[in-house]
């Protein structure tokens, strides 16, 4: 068993991204914690067997749409055995503020929600509109095509039954 210290640098707080080192934790079984450093950092204690630390490590390197994370140091150890499941180091009063913040997004994003629904409804009559108004014009254009390639058609077969007749009499000279 060992113990890896590890210090993630990047974006990797107020996104999600201690959530997802204790998912990334649980599946491989190891044990430890994570938090936040005052510096912006995030702090990892894990134990495990050392192939499934590296995994780990490795796993660690989360970039998406809210993480980027641009570094991650590790220092090696000798597991302590002190942990029996993976968790989370959260600091005094940050739940209260995380969860009022939360509160915020998400009557802003209700708010939006509601207000670009509703006028999502008039944009959507009037592009059905422009969609009709398109069909007739594609309608009329077909038409005229098959009109066209009719009369070509016509002409062309007049003419081939002309050649096929040969010379009218009198029409040429020798």
């Amino acid at each position: 068993m060992e113990r890896f210290v590890i210090s993630v640098s990047g974006r990797v707080q107020k996104v999600g991204y201690r959530s997802k080192v204790i998912a990334l934790a649980r599946d491989m079984g190891i044990t430890g914690w994570v938090g936040n450093l005052p510096d912006g950092r995030v702090e990892v204690v894990a134990e495990a067997d050392a192939a499934a630390l590296d995994r780990f490590a490795s796993a660690l390197k989360v970039k998406n749409t809210l993480i980027d994370v641009s570094d991650v140091e590790v220092v090696r150890s000798i597991a302590i055995g002190e942990f029996y499941d993976f968790s989370k180091h959260v600091d005094r009063g940050e739940t209260d503020l995380r969860l009022d913040r939360s509160a915020e997004l998400l009557k802003e994003l209700i708010d939006v929600t509601r207000s670009g629904f509703s006028d999502l409804g008039q944009k959507m009559d009037k592009m059905l509109d422009k969609q009709d108004i398109m069909i007739d014009r594609q309608d009329e254009t077909t038409g005229e095509v098959r009109g066209l390639r009719t009369d070509l058609k016509e002409s062309l077969d007049f003419r081939l039954r002309r050649m096929e007749a040969g010379p009218r009499r009198g029409c040429c000279r020798p």
